[in-house]
């Protein structure tokens, strides 16, 4: 598939453009210049011809800026690897000195370029365009990447010379795997090692990481979408805008992923918000994998008060198994996704129901449900309703007045049965209605008479 890379300053309406190629909302859009940094990937399809666009942060920072030259040595890499390049201006703020800095660079490229002149809705094609014939890169196009405009003409024009494509990228057999954790933790490190390159941006500075960013990898024989996120911090910390957007870009990376590695910093103590956010995961049934980041260099009588820190912090997470780490020097990855590979297995297994209830009755003979005013709870099967998460719906009679103890009874034997490993279980319950309610039990004559001997005698 032919990869379409865009570029230009800072602000000029890329990541809208790519939300357009791609028709998705994947890229982080706002009014905010330099807030795209890392390489975006994203697929697209027009006419029967699939494509890959790549979304990149502005070109020409300034100098002082050190997350702006980081992001701008993302994009070269990006141009590196593309077959046409679409080179973004502002219709609005005309043709500026940066444009043509950034001109003269995509001319030394070699490749194919096209100038697209954005924001140009309602104004006058000719005249709009004029300006920027001086940057030498052929006729600019006039095109809208908010409204549409110009954009099909575009992509019939770019995609003519590619032949169609019948294939696209495979959802089978991947694991989708979220990284989430606290501002700093050393999540974007965690992906680089994985991948063994420098694949996103890294720095010593909360809230490098704004969009959720997704690359997909092979890992011995396994197939991943690894999904880096903001930092999501207490939401009284949280101010700008822009975190905002990319706590909810992370909240739904939660959403979209199977496994969820949640990093954390040794340096600092398991706080209550890395317990509300895993609390979050486990709600949202999600299978979940604790990675304890910069393990290295730690004291040993700081590692053991970290181990019980989250024996005590964490008692609701037994099920999870901590991973200690160094994402920078590579130590305990290979056991970290072992883990993520068993948690996917777990939370996508299909449990067939005579397994299920066998599993059931086992649990019950070992420990009976308590009595209720001097009536036993009956709990007859069960079965699976879904999977990621895993949902076991239980039938039986007087469900609902089963203590919440029994429930967590009844996971963990479900849990240690079929050795699910990292996954909540969501329990629900249904009682079966009685046959025999709202129904008078209609006497014959022979009891009729019986019940009238009865009566006489005790008069």
């Amino acid at each position: 598939m032919p990869v379409v890379v865009l570029v230009g300053r800072p602000n000029v309406g890329k990541s809208t453009l790519f939300n357009r190629l791609t028709n998705t909302r994947d890229a982080l859009v706002y009014d905010l210049p330099g807030l795209t940094r890392d390489r975006q990937y994203g697929q697209g399809r027009f006419e029967g011809k699939s494509y890959i666009v790549v979304d990149t942060g502005g070109l020409s920072p300034a100098e002082n800026d050190a997350l702006a030259m980081l992001a701008e040595e993302q994009a070269q890499i990006a141009l590196e690897e593309a077959d046409r390049v679409f080179f973004l201006v502002d219709a609005e703020s005309g043709c500026l000195p940066d444009d043509e800095a950034i001109a003269r660079r995509l001319r030394k490229l070699g490749k194919p370029v096209t100038v697209l002149v954005n924001k140009a809705e309602g104004k006058p094609v000719l005249r709009t365009a004029a300006e920027f014939h001086v940057l030498g890169l052929g006729d600019p196009r006039p095109v809208s990447a908010e409204h549409g405009d110009g954009i099909t003409a575009l992509l019939r024009e770019q995609l003519a010379g590619f032949p169609e494509s019948h294939e696209s990228y495979q959802d089978d057999g991947i694991i989708r795997v979220a990284v989430v954790g606290r501002p700093n933790a050393g999540k974007s490190t965690l992906v680089n090692r994985l991948l063994g390159e420098d694949r996103v941006l890294t720095a010593d500075v909360a809230g490098t990481t704004r969009d959720a960013i997704r690359v997909r990898f092979e890992r011995d024989g396994h197939r991943y979408e690894l999904i880096d996120t903001a930092g999501i911090r207490r939401r009284s910390r949280v101010s700008e805008v822009v975190e905002k957007f990319s706590i909810v870009k992370a909240l739904q990376a939660i959403e979209d992923a199977h496994v969820v590695i949640l990093v954390t910093d040794a340096h600092d103590e398991i706080s209550t918000q890395d317990a509300k956010l895993m609390g979050l995961v486990a709600q949202r049934g999600r299978a979940l994998v604790l990675a304890i980041n910069k393990w290295d260099h730690l004291a040993d009588d700081k590692r053991a008060w970290i181990k019980s820190e989250i024996d005590f912090r964490l008692p609701f997470l037994d099920f999870v198994p901590p991973h200690f780490i160094s994402a920078l020097h590579g130590s305990g990855l290979r056991e970290l996704m072992e883990d993520v590979v068993l948690a996917y297995e777990s939370t996508t297994m299909d449990i067939p129901t005579p397994e299920l209830t066998r599993a059931l009755e086992a649990a019950v003979d070992r420990h009976s449900p308590p009595a209720v005013l001097g009536r036993r709870i009956k709990l007859r099967y069960a079965h699976q309703t879904g999977t990621n998460p895993i949902r076991i719906l239980v039938h039986g009679n007087q469900t609902e007045k089963l203590p919440l103890s029994y429930h967590r009874y009844l996971i963990n034997e479900f849990r240690a049965a079929f050795q699910l490993k990292g996954v909540p279980i969501l329990l629900e319950f249904k009682t079966g209605e009685n046959p025999f309610k709202g129904k008078r039990n209609v006497l014959t004559n022979r009891q009729l008479k019986k019940r009238r001997r009865t009566l006489e005698r005790f008069r």
